[in-house]
């Protein structure tokens, strides 16, 4: 599985980053148990101290949780994944927000082209 990291953040971030991301979406589920530490590294091609790294940082979030015989999985607790969820829907609202204004677009014209744009979309694809 080859993923892309880029210079902006420490590698470690970005692959705490994407492991929530697939946390948030669904794609991994609350409860699961996490592959090993050397897989992961294998899989996302870094080194197995990054991996930890992003690990570490994930559990002091709360999102997973290491069992000291069994391994580490996600977190079953659906209000720290709906806290964490809205942290990151705020995040990037701001981006978005900041974004368009560096372009000059206020909020209620950002509105209307996001409303445009949604519209769009869905008489594409029905």
């Amino acid at each position: 599985m080859e993923h892309e990291f880029n210079n902006e953040l420490p590698i470690y971030l970005q692959l705490a980053k994407m492991i929530e991301n697939d946390i948030i979406s669904g794609r991994m589920n609350l409860g699961d148990k996490l592959i090993s530490v050397r897989e992961m590294a294998l899989n996302y091609t870094v080194n197995p101290n990054t991996v930890q790294r992003a690990l570490s940082e994930l559990e002091n979030r709360g999102l997973i949780l290491t069992e000291r015989t069994t391994g580490k999985f996600i977190t079953d607790d659906g209000t720290v994944l709906a806290q964490i969820r809205s942290q990151r829907i705020a995040e990037l609202s701001e981006s978005y927000l900041a974004s368009m204004k560096k372009l000059g677009i206020n909020e209620k014209e950002t509105i209307n082209w996001l409303t445009e744009t949604i519209r769009k979309r869905e008489e594409h694809h029905g």
